[in-house]
């Protein structure tokens, strides 16, 4: 599964996988693919370096790359109290009352909300950098748009390759002329955030518009028989992040997701901006149902509604309440419906790889 991408990367697989597992990441690179730890839950720097110190001792001298969230231009001298005070108490109210209404439990007196927003915060994103590049970090994505200017250079000064995530092709030749070297067309079946455009529609697209720069197919993408499709439209790799959740290295911490996910169907997704904002790929639930019933408050936009919902994410989460427990997933989660290995998954991968390319040889007449 060589392209010329990952050749230059020196990977035996074009396989890109983003997790924000540090397991998960460097068995990504010991099975021959590019492990890229997402790094937004990082507003703790020690803890950043500390899991970049655990990848480079469990990567075997290969290749893995960080990926961040800082938007191309930002708004100066704006802290995050700042924003804070821009939620309406409206909006406060709707989410005590829903968290009322499913009985979920306060944290205990003291404890700081786990899951934070200010990793979207470009100050945070910058911060991260002082200490990624401290790593022998080989590629930099970033997951909402191109970084700034200065970032990329930065990037690059330090040998780093820069990839960011576009979900149309007028975002993709943005990215070409910003100097991206990697372009993730990122369809509408994916996990997170994502656009409006479907993979098998997207992926030419965005190959047509930024060639030479190679491009990662990604949205919907689980099978090996997949790659091929990927690769068969012009990728030069593929970019998996949903299927990690459910490996046996992962650290979800809650056995109530895995097995929600493991239940979940294809159909089982919205694309909502109950969690951050913007549009978002997530299992569907009764949160994001109360989110997007239109006699509610309505989602605040980025960053107001993830500063909003903080805490409330993080009492569902440890408490485990199974009506509102849900995570950003795509729709490959039809897929996920048992927990494996990484390594296991790499192997099933490469079995459908070369049973589709065998097909497709067949149908062409070139072998038997």
């Amino acid at each position: 599964m060589k392209t010329e991408l990952s050749r230059k990367l020196g990977i035996e697989h074009a396989i890109f996988g983003f997790t924000p597992f540090p397991a998960v990441a460097a068995a990504i690179t010991r099975a021959g693919g590019f492990g890229v730890l997402g790094a937004v839950r990082y507003t703790d720097l020690d803890d950043l370096a500390r899991d970049l110190d655990w990848m480079q001792a469990h990567t075997d001298g290969l290749p893995y790359g960080l990926d961040v969230v800082m938007p191309a231009k930002k708004v100066e001298g704006v802290t995050e109290a700042d924003v804070e005070a821009m939620i309406p108490e409206g909006h406060r109210e709707f989410v005590r009352a829903t968290l009322a209404e499913h009985g979920v439990p306060e944290l205990a007196e003291g404890e700081a909300s786990g899951w934070r927003i200010t990793g979207w915060m470009e100050q945070v994103a910058r911060s991260q950098l002082d200490v990624a590049f401290d790593y022998p970090v080989r590629l930099l994505a970033n997951a909402l748009g191109s970084p700034p200017a200065d970032v990329v250079a930065r990037a690059h000064d330090h040998g780093v390759l820069v990839a960011a995530l576009a979900g149309s092709a007028k975002h993709a030749r943005h990215h070409a002329e910003a100097g991206i070297d990697i372009v993730v067309a990122q369809g509408y079946e994916a996990g997170g955030h994502t656009g409006e455009i479907a993979s098998m529609v997207l992926t030419p697209e965005v190959v047509d518009a930024v060639s030479p720069l190679p491009v990662l197919a990604a949205g919907g993408i689980g099978s090996g028989e997949q790659i091929a499709a990927g690769l068969a439209l012009g990728a030069q790799g593929v970019w998996l992040g949903s299927l990690w959740l459910t490996t046996t290295e992962a650290e979800l911490h809650s056995r109530a997701l895995t097995a929600k996910l493991l239940a979940a169907g294809s159909g089982d997704t919205v694309r909502s901006r109950a969690l951050t904002g913007k549009p978002a790929r997530q299992l569907r639930t009764e949160w994001t149902d109360a989110w997007d019933d239109p006699a509610g408050p309505g989602p605040l936009p980025m960053p107001l509604q993830g500063l909003l919902v903080a805490e409330a994410v993080s009492r569902i989460q440890k408490y485990e309440v199974a009506p509102l427990l849900g995570t950003p997933v795509g729709q490959i989660v039809g897929r996920m419906n048992t927990e494996r290995g990484v390594q296991q998954v790499f192997d099933e991968l490469t079995r459908g790889f070369e049973k589709a390319v065998d097909r497709i040889n067949r149908i062409a007449g070139r072998s038997a």
